[in-house]
């Protein structure tokens, strides 16, 4: 399986291009749809699968918190799910892909996910739509099976408006903060930013330079012994504390006399 996402602007341009998919040969059940906040008329506009009707009602209804349901024998694509994603807040996500993405609903969705998914589940593209949910934007994620319907599907997201997620990535770059992108030289900023990037990978994020450092070794056997890279594992695993951390509890102070 091949995965093929665009980053919209309005969701219903995102509604347009799943239309656009369809049309071309895309089952809608292998169309994902991750919504940020998403008002009630957008998601009874998002498509389920063929013998459902449209809205929360005959899905699976509002869960917070992780995917309820999707071990029960509910198709992919028939499921919209709504979530409540750190560092995000609510989102709909329209099938167990979408669920499992955003890293909601343990062994279940993963169950699921093992024959039809996990060889198309985009892992180093995760950040990139979560950043795109940040910033109130729609995700479009296309499964499909051979290049031609590949290059198809990438040709109707943009014609609906997408932004490609390699234009998204680059964005957010630019987009981070000086913080982030202190501890590089001019000349090691490709290897800061691979270990960045890294370190917002779902199979390593959360985990220490030294834990992940077998798997870092296998996927960037070049530069995981650079310090560059090395700091910007560590850069990027603070970045995502930011978001995955709840905000302290509040106190307020008493008054003294």
């Amino acid at each position: 399986m091949k995965t093929v996402a665009g980053i919209f602007l309005s969701a219903d341009d995102a509604l347009r291009a799943v239309a656009g998919l369809e049309s071309i040969g895309v089952a809608r059940g292998d169309i994902t749809v991750l919504m940020p906040g998403a008002s009630q008329r957008q998601v009874d506009a998002v498509p389920t699968d063929e013998g459902e009707q449209p809205g929360m009602g005959k899905a699976l209804g509002a869960v917070v918190g992780g995917a309820v349901g999707a071990a029960s024998g509910v198709p992919i694509g028939a499921a919209l799910v709504s979530l409540m994603v750190p560092g995000i807040g609510p989102v709909i996500a329209s099938g167990i892909l979408g669920a499992a993405l955003l890293g909601a609903g343990g062994a279940a969705i993963g169950g699921a996910l093992e024959d039809k998914l996990s060889e198309g589940l985009p892992k180093d593209e995760i950040f990139v739509y979560e950043d795109a949910l940040r910033h109130g934007r729609t995700v479009v994620i296309a499964l499909v099976h051979d290049d031609a319907l590949a290059e198809q599907a990438r040709l109707a997201l943009l014609a609906a408006g997408a932004s490609s997620v390699d234009a998204a990535r680059e964005q957010w770059w630019i987009g981070l903060s000086d913080v982030d992108k202190a501890g590089y030289a001019p000349d090691e900023e490709q290897t800061y930013r691979r270990g960045f990037e890294a370190a917002l990978h779902r199979d390593t994020r959360g985990r220490s330079f030294e834990d992940a450092r077998d798997l870092l070794a296998r996927r960037y056997s070049d530069a995981v012994r650079s310090a560059a890279f090395r700091r910007g594992y560590e850069a990027g695993q603070a970045y995502h504390r930011r978001f995955a951390e709840p905000p302290p509890a509040r106190q307020d102070l008493k008054k003294t006399a």
